[in-house]
């Protein structure tokens, strides 16, 4: 017999066949699924010490929360500032939103400048509070002043729709703005910057409220953050909206029916009659025995059923008498 030639149609059958069973176990192997690819780089995520870190300081101060409102006790100036930062919640909401920003930044400069811009300048606030704020009373700026808060949350709000640098900006400038109407509030509250434990509590908290998340969202940074980041700066825009509203907007006043809110009753030079008056007396449910109307029958004195009484009964106090030694 004679050999099979390498360019026989045998020879290429068999090759195509050798390469074919080659290539069919490689193309039997599934790749993962893009769910359980999700899973295992988030339990990598998890597994690293920045996470751990990040994880430590958050749960360090919702241990620290929970402790503080679990049982009845004295608080201290230090535990009353870190609760104050919470009852500004408005501002709160708008930390968070900065909180997210940062998570997003894509340089840690950025990031950096954003919080030391924030610390600064409710530290320079906190230090020189009395002249800075007496100045802006004293300017146009002191007449809307109840407007910074509502406007720092629209701006952080806004903020969270833009992307790249410009949401960076944005960003930078409701930092500004957010730490400049929480140092009012700091500043103008009864213990305020008198009692400097309680407000570097404060300043600690607002802190925290704004790294806590932020480190932890900056593990799992990618573009998932972006539908959240809107969605919470499209919130931060209404709540932004009714407080403005509420600013403007009265409450009514609920009164009783027939209840005369109008000017007092002045009469002719000009002073009030006060409770002389008449029309200003209690009369009660039958009117007043000094009233000009008739007396009702039932509450006439008939001097012939009168009841006299007798001087010799006994009297109440009898029996509370001390009662003589040896006698």
């Amino acid at each position: 017999m004679s050999a099979e030639s390498p360019t026989s149609p045998s020879s290429k059958t068999s090759r195509k066949r050798r390469q074919k069973g080659s290539n069919e176990p490689k193309s039997r192997i599934k790749a993962p699924s893009e769910p359980q690819a999700t899973r295992s780089k988030i339990r990598q995520v998890m597994k690293t010490d920045r996470f751990k870190a990040s994880a430590l300081l958050a749960g360090f101060g919702l241990f620290l929360l929970a402790v503080s409102q679990s049982f009845p006790h004295d608080y201290g100036f230090a535990e009353l500032g870190a609760l104050f930062t919470f009852s500004v919640y408005d501002l709160v909401l708008a930390m968070l939103g900065i909180a997210v920003a940062c998570a997003m930044m894509d340089r840690a400069k950025q990031f950096v400048i954003t919080i030391g811009t924030f610390t600064g300048v409710l530290a320079v606030m906190l230090l020189f509070f009395d002249p800075i704020f007496n100045t802006i009373r004293d300017s146009a700026l002191g007449n809307v002043l109840y407007l910074i808060a509502p406007v720092a949350v629209a701006i952080t709000g806004a903020s969270l729709w833009l992307s790249g640098k410009w949401r960076d900006r944005g960003i930078l400038a409701s930092v500004i703005i957010v730490a400049f109407s929480f140092s009012l509030f700091l500043g103008l509250d009864d213990f305020g910057v008198g009692i400097p434990v309680f407000a570097m509590s404060s300043v600690l908290s607002a802190l925290w409220i704004i790294l806590a998340p932020a480190f932890l969202l900056r593990c799992f940074k990618g573009e998932w953050l972006k539908i959240p980041s809107r969605i919470l700066g499209s919130w931060l825009l209404v709540i932004a909206i009714i407080v403005t509203v509420s600013l403007y907007v009265p409450l009514p006043i609920k009164t009783q029916p027939g209840t005369d809110l109008g000017q007092p009753n002045l009469s002719v030079d000009g002073e009030d009659p006060g409770l002389d008056d008449p029309a200003y007396q209690d009369k009660g449910a039958y009117g007043t025995m000094n009233s000009d109307g008739p007396i009702p029958d039932f509450l006439k004195e008939d001097p012939d059923t009168e009841a006299k009484p007798d001087p010799n009964a006994p009297s109440v106090f009898d029996g509370l008498k001390t009662p003589k030694i040896g006698g």
